[in-house]
């Protein structure tokens, strides 16, 4: 199996430390508001990374965790923690708020039928882990405490600029306006905020350096050390944690273990609409609900994800939907198939699992099932080559082909009397049955083999 490795800027083959286990950690949501699509297509995406290591014979071991505190509103170290400003928004506490939105999330898993993670862990049931980590940066040497907060100092880690090849002498002359001007350095982050000397947060924590929470890198960083060890074999998220979140994590992790934090780092591109990226600040994000509400399916927005790799920026549109609904009903019709008479060609399925290892590249998996398709169509594969098919791409893509059901025997008679009524020539009686069947959105397709029912919609 051969993966981009953001770190190499190289397709490389997948080399698992403890074969065939492979540790896979996927940076998780921040649960303060309702998810929108460009978050569920990260973990769309990585779900299908997970179901092919396991069709190529791993085992993956996946964490995606919950960020529940401290996630600023800057996604550095200025503003607000997203979570408290959601909750004074809605009148609620932040605990509220996180255990809303987390159970939100994990609903959300299981609509878009993304694999169950083996651990969840939440940042606010690993406080003393996060402060275990901070304490052994401290004492190598890595930190400095400011009135706000413990910082990590980023000189102290020569290597810091090459994950993301940051130009740090430009981040310096910019000097963009920070609310701590006392940071030794611009890149320096904060590894534990201290609260507020004038009010209670909902959410802080005893500290040996001040009541407070923690910063938002220190909190993937050790939850992956807690239960992925040093080393993973494959660090995900989306494209926008490169430059500051990735390489910040790096360098905590990498400074307390001396070891990589990552030998594959994957990272997913943005979704655009417009011509512009999704995003809550632009007022442009669309969420499930409003998917259903426009009566599309969880499956249809899977399809669209699949249309484009995840490398690349994939373009939303309604019609781009409606164009995957047609996509994803000729699959399913394809599939309930083997509810009716079949032929009696056995085919081979196509080889989606060998285009998914070349990097996951789902676009020519969709492109190689069109092909085998169509040549299904003509050749007629009996019953075995379609259960075989159907459910390798349920395995591998996610569709729930099998999961599509026969209709009712009352739709069954009314083909059987169609027929009767097209072997007589009653033709008048005929399109009046298909007309109720149109009705139950089921269309018949006249066949020499007899008649072929399929839904049309």
């Amino acid at each position: 199996m051969r993966l981009y490795n953001t770190l190499t800027r190289q397709i490389e083959e997948l080399k698992p430390q403890h074969p065939p286990i492979v540790s896979v950690y996927t940076c998780g949501p921040t649960v303060y508001d309702y998810m929108h699509i460009g978050n569920w297509f990260t973990f769309i995406r990585y779900d299908l990374l997970i179901r092919t290591l396991k069709l190529s014979g791993y085992t993956p071991d996946w964490v995606i965790n919950i960020t529940d505190v401290g996630h600023l509103t800057s996604d550095a170290d200025e503003g607000e923690d997203k979570l408290a400003k959601q909750a004074a928004k809605e009148g609620k506490t932040a605990w509220d708020i996180a255990n809303f939105y987390s159970e939100y999330f994990l609903k959300g898993l299981e609509k878009l039928n993304i694999s169950r993670p083996d651990h969840i862990p939440k940042a606010t049931d690993h406080i003393a882990d996060q402060i275990d980590f901070i304490s052994k940066l401290e004492a190598k040497g890595y930190t400095y405490q400011l009135a706000d907060g413990v910082y990590y100092d980023t000189q102290k880690f020569p290597r810091y600029a090459d994950f993301a090849r940051l130009d740090i002498d430009e981040q310096q002359s910019a000097a963009r306006i920070e609310v701590n001007p006392d940071k030794h350095n611009p890149s320096d982050f904060a590894l534990w905020k201290f609260s507020p000397l004038d009010r209670k947060r909902d959410m802080e924590w005893d500290s040996p350096w001040g009541k407070g929470f923690p910063g938002w890198h220190i909190e993937c960083s050790s939850m992956c050390l807690k239960y992925l060890g040093e080393t993973v074999d494959i660090h995900s998220g989306g494209i926008d944690h490169i430059p500051v979140h990735h390489t910040n994590e790096i360098a905590q992790s990498e400074a307390l273990t001396n070891k990589p934090l990552a030998k594959i780092w994957m990272h997913t591109n943005h979704i655009l609409i417009n011509d512009t990226k999704i995003s809550k600040s632009l007022g442009n994000t669309i969420t499930l609900e409003d998917i259903e509400a426009r009566g599309f399916s969880d499956e249809t927005l899977r399809m669209l994800c699949l249309e484009s790799h995840y490398r690349t920026q994939s373009k939303f549109s309604w019609d781009s939907m409606s164009a995957a609904q047609a996509r994803l009903l000729r699959y399913r019709n394809f599939a309930v198939r083997r509810f009716q008479s079949a032929g009696q060609a056995q085919l081979e399925p196509p080889d989606l699992l060998g285009q998914m290892q070349n990097d996951l590249n789902s676009p020519q998996a969709l492109a190689t099932l069109e092909s085998w398709l169509d040549q299904a169509e003509a050749l007629n594969p009996n019953v075995e080559s379609i259960n075989k098919v159907a459910n390798l791409v349920d395995d591998l893509l996610g569709l729930r082909l099998t999961q599509v059901k026969d209709i009712d025997d009352q739709y069954k008679q009314l083909i059987a009397q169609r027929e009767a009524a097209r072997a007589d020539k009653n033709w008048a009686q005929a399109d009046q049955i298909r007309s109720q069947l149109e009705e139950a959105k089921i269309t018949v397709l006249d066949r020499p083999s007899g008649p072929l029912w399929q839904y049309l919609s």
